[in-house]
C-alpha cells in the first residue's frame, strides 16, 4: 500500500471514529412458519426499537431485524414465548459497518481518478460530477440539468440520454434512486443505467430509437451523504421535524394517499410519513420532473433495496389499479430475462400483496396522479445483512439488474 493511501485510511479512520457505532447490535433472521406468526412479526415491526430490514408476507420467507444491546433480551425472549425460529446472521453489525467503510474508503483510493467506478460506492459529488463529465464528452446525446436542491442544499441533477437525432418530445423512461438513503445500491444501480446507454451505446441503441431516458440518480443527497459519514443505516431526509428528530421517509411523503396506512405519524419513526404531504424539499423534485413529462413518460422505474422484487402499484392497498395487467407483463419480462441469464428468482406483484401496505409512495403517485402507465420498484438484491453489499458485488448486482431493466425497457417499447 503506497503512503498517500495509507496516510489517507488513517484519516477515514478518524472521521468513521465519530460515526455512529452500531457496536454489539445484532441482526436477526426470523423465520415465520405460518400465518399467526408471520402476523407477530408484522405487529412487531409497528415497535420503533425493532428496525427490520425485511417483512416478507410470504411464509418460509425469514424476516430480518436490527436490534441494539438492550433490546436483544426481550426480543429473544418473546420469539422463545411463541415458539417462532431465528438465527442470528450478524454478532456485531458494528464490526460490519466499520468493515465495509474501510473497504469502500480503500477502494474508493485505488479508482481515484477514474471517469466512473464500480469497484465501490461513489459519494454524491462524484456522482454530479459523472453526469457533467457525460455531457461535455457526449454533449450531442446527453444533457445534464439541474432539477433543484436538497433541504441542506445540495445540486440534483437529472441526466436526460438520447440519440442525438435532434427528435424533440420523444416517449421517456424515468428512473430514480436512492429515496432511502442507506440503500447505496441503489444509487448504483442508476450510474449503471447511465453508464449502459451513454458509453456503452452501440450495444443498447435500441432503447433510444423512439425513447429518451431521464435519470435521477440520487433522490435524498442529504441522507445518503449522512450515511456516508455519520449512521449507515439511516433512511430518511435530513429536514429537521423536531428538536430532536430529524428526517421524513420520502416514500412514505407523495401525495397520493398519504398518511393512510404503514406510515408513521411520530417524527423520530423511520417511516415518518412527514408534517404533509410533500412536505420534502427532493420528493417535491421528483413530483415535478413527473409533471413535466406529462404523456411523454411511459415508465417510472425507482430502484430500492433489497429483496428481489418487482412491484406495482397499489401500496396503500391490496386492491389492484384498472391496467395491472401491463404492469405485470413489463415486470414479468425482467423477472424472466434475469432468471435466465443468472438464475436469480425476482418475486412479482403489487407491493400490498408482496410485502406490505404503506401509503405516500412515489410508484402509486406516479400512475395515479402523474399518469405514467407503466409504474415499478426493482428492489435489488440484498449483500452483507442486507443493505451492505460488498464492494466485490458491486458489479454483479448492477449487472445482473440491468439484463432486467434492458427487457422491462424493450417491453415498454414494444407495447407503448
Amino acid at each position: 500500500m503506497n503512503f498517500k493511501l495509507l496516510i489517507g485510511l488513517l484519516f477515514c479512520g478518524i472521521a468513521f471514529a465519530s460515526a455512529e457505532s452500531y457496536e454489539g447490535y445484532k441482526v436477526y433472521d426470523i423465520n415465520a412458519k405460518n400465518v399467526f406468526e408471520k402476523e407477530f412479526l408484522f405487529q412487531l415491526s409497528k415497535d420503533e426499537k425493532y428496525d427490520f430490514f425485511h417483512l416478507p408476507k410470504q411464509i418460509g420467507t425469514p424476516s430480518r431485524v436490527l436490534v441494539e444491546p438492550n433490546d436483544q433480551y426481550e426480543l429473544e425472549n418473546l420469539l422463545n414465548k411463541f415458539g417462532i425460529q431465528y438465527i442470528v446472521i450478524d454478532e456485531n453489525f458494528g464490526e460490519s459497518v466499520q468493515a465495509e467503510r474501510m473497504q469502500n474508503a480503500l477502494m474508493r483510493s485505488l479508482s481515484s481518478g477514474q471517469r466512473i467506478s464500480f469497484n465501490s460506492f461513489q459519494r454524491f459529488d462524484d456522482i454530479n460530477a459523472y453526469l457533467d463529465q457525460l455531457a461535455k464528452s457526449y454533449p450531442s446525446r446527453v444533457s445534464v440539468k439541474t432539477v433543484g436542491k436538497s433541504y441542506e442544499g445540495r445540486n440534483m441533477k437529472t441526466i436526460t440520454i438520447t440519440n442525438g437525432d435532434g427528435v424533440q418530445n420523444k416517449k421517456v423512461i424515468f428512473v430514480d434512486a436512492g429515496i432511502h438513503a442507506r440503500e447505496w445500491i441503489a444509487p448504483a444501480g442508476a450510474l449503471y443505467i447511465i453508464n449502459q446507454l451513454v458509453e456503452n451505446y452501440a450495444a443498447n441503441a435500441n432503447l433510444l430509437k423512439t425513447y429518451d431516458w431521464v435519470v435521477l440518480p440520487v433522490v435524498n443527497p442529504d441522507g445518503y451523504e449522512y450515511s456516508h459519514v455519520a449512521s449507515r443505516n439511516w433512511r430518511k431526509t435530513r429536514k429537521p421535524v423536531t428538536s430532536s428528530c430529524a428526517g421524513t421517509d420520502g416514500n412514505r411523503n407523495f401525495d397520493f394517499h398519504w398518511g393512510e396506512v404503514g406510515a408513521s405519524t411520530l417524527s423520530c419513526a423511520d417511516t415518518f410519513r412527514g408534517q404533509a404531504a410533500f412536505s420534502e424539499p427532493e420528493t417535491q423534485i421528483v413530483r415535478d420532473i413527473m409533471h413535466s413529462l406529462t404523456g411523454r413518460a411511459k415508465m417510472y422505474l425507482t430502484l430500492h433495496s433489497y429483496g428481489n422484487y418487482l412491484l406495482y402499484p397499489w401500496g396503500y392497498t391490496s386492491a389492484l389499479p384498472a391496467t395491472w395487467r401491463d404492469m405485470d407483463e413489463v415486470a414479468q419480462a425482467g423477472a424472466n430475462a434475469i432468471k435466465a441469464a443468472t438464475g436469480t428468482k425476482y418475486t412479482v406483484g403489487s407491493s400490498t400483496n408482496v410485502l406490505y401496505a404503506a401509503a405516500g409512495g412515489s410508484d402509486d403517485y406516479a400512475h395515479a396522479s402523474a399518469g405514467i402507465p407503466i409504474s415499478i420498484t426493482m428492489e435489488l438484491p440484498a449483500g452483507g445483512s442486507g443493505f451492505n453489499p460488498s464492494t466485490s458485488q458491486i458489479t454483479p448486482f448492477c449487472s445482473e439488474t440491468w439484463i432486467g431493466i434492458k427487457a422491462m425497457a424493450e417491453k415498454v417499447i414494444e407495447k407503448y
